[in-house]
């Protein structure tokens, strides 16, 4: 079906940074399937991982005890400082269970009908609940009736919330991204989430991060909100979980963590021996190759060199990120610039429609960045130069 307005072009395989079209051409991938491949393309450990587990188990179902499963959980757990998962295949299905989770916290405090604040420019997924809790009203377009239960507020104005707690009493959470990523790259205020944080406690909220493009090292620490030290009542993982394959995770502290029992929540393959080997690769990979310092740092280094190339053109409108999640905003709709990107070997993508969204994988090299800056350059001068003409 015709769901994708895809690129003219198909990728015949992928060794690091790095992607080969069926005609042999090299190109530079700076999106990393969209916040996915943070290992780069047929890393080993997942090549080894794949392989040795696809020869052993692959499936079973959730009916039994999966050891794997089990010593995932413990690691991300452990690292996330969470207390319990639940295991799935994508993200929607991940945000899917947090806003179950939500709803079955509230009814079990007495709540008739329980409702949850989302953030407008967010994305969650397009199941019908989570593309209900997505605040972008084009992608909801010619599906109403959309489900009931949800309290848009402008993302990154406290007051918005404060207001809602004032005024409403049915309220149990509170779903966000930390950064807003298919939204254009959108940074909170400092302290913000802390401020969020302290408003849930005060009100008996759940705060539920959606951690799916910004988790796993892609900002500079294993979790966006390890940033300002602020802890969670649920995260949403998906994307670099699995470096490609497909695996979900909703992860759940405190009193969040025991809301779900034998019955109100499942999946058939979500968690399966050959996802959670896979995963375990990954979180090993990030660990090992310390590529969460690396993605600080290097995130640090692409921003600069954007600068320097970019800040005083009229028409650039912004740069920032943090990490390796990286929005360049300009003043004109830019979508042509995809092309144009490919063009000179390079993948990228726009969101928001006037947001350059780069996602490079967490092993790039300093010289790679610099051709990124230099590509991404190149091509915005000769946008803003024809603008200009016109």
């Amino acid at each position: 079906m015709t769901t994708y307005a895809r690129q003219p072009v198909s990728f015949a395989r992928g060794e690091g940074v790095w992607l080969w079209d069926t005609s042999g051409r090299r190109y530079l991938d700076a999106l990393s399937g969209i916040a996915v491949c943070g290992l780069g393309h047929t890393h080993p450990a997942v090549t080894e991982a794949i392989c040795k587990q696809a020869g052993t188990l692959i499936h079973t179902s959730n009916l039994f005890t999966i050891d794997v499963q089990a010593q995932l959980g413990e690691q991300l757990c452990a690292i996330a400082n969470m207390d319990a998962v639940f295991f799935c295949n994508s993200g929607a299905e991940a945000n899917e269970a947090a806003i179950k989770l939500a709803r079955l916290f509230g009814h079990k405090k007495g709540t008739v009908e329980p409702a949850v604040i989302v953030m407008e420019g967010s994305f969650h997924g397009r199941t019908l609940a989570t593309l209900t809790a997505t605040g972008n009203p084009k992608l909801q377009q010619g599906f109403a009736p959309l489900m009931p239960g949800f309290i848009r507020a402008p993302y990154n104005d406290l007051s918005a919330l404060e207001v809602i707690a004032r005024e409403r009493n049915d309220v149990v959470a509170v779903l966000m991204e930390p950064i807003i990523g298919e939204g254009g790259i959108c940074l909170p205020g400092p302290q913000y989430i802390a401020a969020v944080r302290r408003l849930c406690d005060a009100q008996g909220w759940l705060l539920m991060l959606d951690e799916i493009q910004t988790g796993m090292g892609r900002t500079g620490r294993w979790f966006c909100y390890q940033h300002e030290q602020v802890l969670p009542d649920v995260v949403t993982l998906a994307k670099g979980l699995g470096n490609g394959f497909p695996i979900g995770a909703c992860l759940a502290r405190g009193a969040a963590a025991t809301v779900f029992t034998p019955g109100t929540h499942g999946t058939t393959f979500g968690g399966n021996p050959l996802a959670c080997r896979v995963s375990l690769a990954v979180l090993d990979a990030i660990e090992q190759e310390k590529l969460c310092p690396r993605a600080a740092e290097l995130g640090t280094y692409l921003i600069a060199g954007l600068e320097e190339h970019l800040h005083q053109l009229k028409g650039v409108t912004e740069i920032r990120g943090k990490g390796l999640m990286v929005g360049i905003e300009l003043e004109h709709p830019c979508g042509e610039l995809v092309r144009g990107a490919l063009a000179q070997g390079l993948v990228m993508n726009v969101t928001a429609g006037n947001v350059i969204r780069l996602l490079p994988p967490l092993v790039i090299e300093r010289g790679e960045i610099d051709m990124i800056v230099n590509v991404v350059a190149h091509i915005v001068r000769e946008f803003l130069q024809e603008l200009k003409g016109s």
